[in-house]
């Protein structure tokens, strides 16, 4: 497992095919079709942007990559 600490460091991680959550497994970051990151739920299959409008403050506290 990776930490990773900016938005940048989990687009590029998704991008590169790697797995990454956001805070628990049951919260995945994708791609989706038209280039957006999400980060989906699970359990409702709901999904929320990566970031604020900033595009730099994450929505959610803890990012990581299972290698």
């Amino acid at each position: 497992m990776t930490i990773l600490n900016t938005a940048e460091d989990v687009r590029r991680a998704v991008v590169d095919g790697h797995k990454v959550f956001a805070d628990t497994e049951a919260y995945p970051v994708i791609r989706d079709s038209i280039g957006q990151f999400l980060i989906t739920c699970t359990m409702t299959e709901m999904c929320i942007g990566l970031t604020h409008r900033d595009g730099k403050t994450l929505n959610g506290k803890t990012f990581f990559r299972l290698d």
